[in-house]
């Protein structure tokens, strides 16, 4: 099955799957945490979050999380974590190309490959939140949806004001349901 994954004597998790041209996707391992924090700090878009976050999220969310390598290189990431309300739910947290990758597909390759992962393991639904603005992760999550064959609803999650800062609303987008067979073989 795709996105199985394997460790052997404490080795450095590898995907199953074949190599997607140049890049190899798997889990994330601590030591992949400085270069998410780095991604994302030089996307210009994202919320950075502390390094140890990304150390921490690379410790704890591994197996729903997916890095993309270049050789030994991280350039790119989905983080994500299962809802604990709702264990059927994967929530992407963040999804980031480095800008060398920017333009090659490697986002919605890396979404595919979670779900690709997720679904086998009972995940129906997909989530995330997006600020109005964000066009490309908008463009993203809806085409995720439709390759999927399955429908994306928005709704409003976290309004403006509830943000300490200058912060713009974040909407939910909620992908799904997956059934088990339409995970690609």
């Amino acid at each position: 099955m795709t996105g199985e994954i394997t460790a052997q004597n404490g080795g450095t998790p590898q995907d199953a799957s074949t190599p997607d041209g140049q890049l190899r996707f798997d889990t994330p391992v601590v030591d992949d945490g400085p270069a998410l924090h780095r991604i994302t700090r030089d996307s210009g878009v994202l919320d950075v979050n502390s390094p140890y976050a990304y150390l921490l999220w690379c410790r704890d969310f591994a197996q729903t999380s997916v890095v993309a390598r270049a050789d030994t290189e991280v350039v790119g990431f989905v983080t994500g974590f299962i809802r604990p309300d709702a264990p059927d739910t994967v929530v992407v947290w963040q999804v980031a190309v480095d800008s060398s990758q920017r333009g090659r597909g490697v986002a919605s390759k890396l979404l595919a490959h979670l779900l690709d992962r997720m679904i086998p393991r009972g995940v129906r639904y997909l989530e995330t939140t997006i600020t109005a603005d964000n066009d490309a992760s908008i463009k993203l999550f809806t085409a995720a949806a439709r390759d999927r064959g399955t429908e994306i609803v928005r709704s409003e999650l976290f309004a403006a004001e509830l943000f300490p800062d200058a912060h713009l609303g974040e909407d939910l987008y909620r992908v799904g349901p997956f059934a088990e067979a339409a995970a690609r073989a």
